[in-house]
């Protein structure tokens, strides 16, 4: 069982980590895969995304394809999810 006072984020993560990814999904949604850059610049744009969400969009590398949000907040350096297994 796990300890109620702890926080209840997976190892790999923190708050703010789930926080930022949580907005960065919330603006693409699940249609825009696989994409690059300036396309989720755009799908960010288009969902009226933060100033925050579109600075960080804007410092992934230019020409690189994106599969889903796990790859893009791994690029961003946020911390993911470790796997169990």
């Amino acid at each position: 069982m796990s300890d109620p006072h702890q926080p209840g984020t997976p190892p790999g993560t923190d708050e703010r980590d789930i926080e930022r990814r949580a907005a960065i999904s919330e603006v693409l949604g699940k249609e825009v895969w696989p994409a690059d850059r300036d396309t989720l610049v755009a799908k960010a744009q288009e969902g009226n995304a933060t100033d925050n969400v579109l600075s960080q969009l804007r410092g992934l590398p230019e020409g690189q394809q994106f599969a889903n949000v796990q790859e893009v907040v791994r690029t961003l350096g946020f911390g993911t999810e470790q796997k169990r297994f």
